[in-house]
């Protein structure tokens, strides 16, 4: 029931606006958000590349209007990926193909994620194309061939809440495309997603064993402590280096276990997202766990 409310009001464009534009919002969203932008981004990813943890920079926005916004957001990834690589360090950039276009159609898409893909295969990083709902998920899985045939510095990302996954994932396994996978964040009908919490987890574990097994580079992304203690126990048992895999979670959660994880000598990349367009971000990552929703309450009190 809370997830769906969040959810939900993830979609509000009236609270949205409310929020955006409220400068005590701010405050409530700076453990989750670096900041407005891309130099509060970068300022997190040089301290956290201190500490040993990688980052994949995300300029948050979604759903563009326009084919200006589409090639706005394009010129700001762009700028990102060039400041990584003036950085030295080795982040990467996510990126929503809402946000370049997608809905204006694929051509336009295609012509904003192109500099990007340029500039990213020049510096030797990568561009970590985040999966949305399921009305665009053959859509984006399309776009992700498209640029690993063309570019080849792609990871895809892939939802273990969704029916087709077990394919996809044995599809791009195939060709060699990298993976990063997590649960899924968005409500869908029960004919395409699994509707219990276990069936979710139990699909989360099956895929990603075999993305350890049999996949390229893949990432691991999750908060839950039985998939992280399952996912080094099984990567053990393969006689896997950290080098061959990664773990992926989100920036400002579950703090200790991502110290754990690099003390173990795990690799370990943070999901940092910064930009004016935050609230759905936000709203999904309340939706999520349930903590996050205590740590908020806890904030607004103390404020």
């Amino acid at each position: 029931m809370l997830r769906r409310l969040f959810l939900s009001l993830s979609r509000n464009r009236t609270l949205r606006n409310f929020m955006e534009t409220s400068p005590r919002a701010a405050g409530w969203t700076s453990r989750f958000v670096a900041g407005n932008t891309l130099r509060d981004g970068l300022q997190v990813n040089r301290q956290l590349a201190e500490r040993g943890i990688l980052t994949a920079l995300d300029h948050l926005g979604e759903n563009v209007s326009t084919e200006a916004e589409a090639a706005a957001a394009s010129r700001e990834i762009v700028a990102a990926v060039d400041a990584i690589g003036e950085a030295g360090t080795r982040a990467t950039v996510a990126i929503k193909l809402t946000q370049f276009g997608l809905d204006l159609g694929d051509e336009v898409c295609r012509r904003n994620l192109r500099p990007v893909f340029e500039r990213a295969r020049a510096i030797g990083t990568r561009v970590e194309i985040d999966m949305e709902s399921t009305a665009y998920t053959e859509r984006t899985l399309a776009m992700v061939r498209a640029m690993h045939a063309e570019f080849g510095c792609v990871r895809a990302v892939l939802q273990a809440y969704l029916y087709r996954t077990e394919t996809d994932v044995a599809e791009l396994n195939e060709m060699g495309v990298p993976i990063r996978l997590c649960k899924g964040a968005y409500q869908e009908p029960a004919d395409l997603a699994f509707p219990r919490k276990s069936d979710v987890d139990g699909n989360f574990i099956k895929l990603m064993e075999t993305l350890l097994r049999d996949g390229t580079e893949p990432a691991i992304a999750s908060h839950d402590e039985k998939i992280l203690l399952h996912a080094l126990a099984y990567a053990r048992e393969l006689k896997l280096s950290p080098e061959r895999y990664e773990f992926q979670m989100l920036y400002g959660i579950r703090r200790q276990w991502q110290q754990r994880l690099v003390d173990e000598g795990q690799r370990l990349r943070l999901y940092v997202p910064y930009g004016e367009a935050w609230y759905p971000y936000f709203m999904r990552r309340l939706a999520e766990r349930p903590a996050n929703v205590i740590f908020l309450a806890t904030n607004l009190l103390e404020n």
